[in-house]
């Protein structure tokens, strides 16, 4: 059995707890027939896998030293830099 705990919500947060419970539901998104779902998961995982090339960065552009690599517009990337000799 679940003991009921004592309610810290100050006064404004719980006048906005009620307005958002009163707000009615959303309606269904429109899908196409036929759509399938996907679980969460499906959205979640990328298919990107990563990738260890070797590059330098010029005024925080990274440019890949093989010209043969092509990195996704916007992707994340982590710079392993060596001393300045």
């Amino acid at each position: 059995m679940i003991n009921p705990t004592k309610d810290d919500r100050s006064a404004a947060r719980k006048q906005l707890d009620e307005q958002i419970a009163s707000e009615p539901p959303l309606a269904p998104p429109n899908l196409p027939v036929g759509a399938v779902g996907l679980p969460l998961e499906a959205h979640l995982r990328s298919a990107r896998r990563p990738v260890a090339v070797a590059g330098i960065v010029e005024n925080g552009l990274v440019r890949p030293l093989d010209p043969a690599v092509h990195l996704p517009e916007h992707a994340r990337v982590i710079i392993v830099a060596t001393e300045a000799t």
